[in-house]
């Protein structure tokens, strides 16, 4: 569900009355994106550093575009087997896959997305 991964910009234009996980939106060769902190939106417990820096990860969600900040990438993989997510499965997670021989969580795009609007519309 990757489309690209681009360098994070210097700053972004500001959503007014928007949750604290959108950093902004940023315009990405003539489009409109906006962008969410990952951290932040999933509340991994990391208090999220405002720093400049990262990437940004573009998912390919039809006609939308749909950014998010993370620290860095090591590389995207296409994941054949996802696995159970274990005791306590959640929309945003699909479940856990294996590169190599290193076990990663993969994430679910259509529960990441429903996330970020559950963020508005409960603000």
């Amino acid at each position: 569900a990757i489309r690209e991964v681009v360098v994070a910009p210097d700053n972004y234009t500001r959503v007014p009355r928007a949750p604290s996980c959108v950093r902004g939106v940023m315009n990405l060769r003539g489009r409109i994106v906006p962008v969410i902190d990952l951290k932040e939106l999933l509340d991994s417990g990391h208090v999220s550093q405002r720093g400049l820096g990262g990437k940004i990860v573009l998912l390919d969600l039809g006609r939308r575009d749909l950014g998010f900040l993370i620290t860095d990438v090591d590389g995207v993989e296409s994941i054949e087997k996802v696995g159970s997510s274990g005791p306590r499965p959640t929309q945003t997670v699909r479940g856990l896959g294996r590169v190599g021989a290193v076990s990663i969580t993969v994430l679910n795009p259509d529960g990441l997305d429903a996330a970020v609007a559950q963020a508005f519309s409960s603000r």
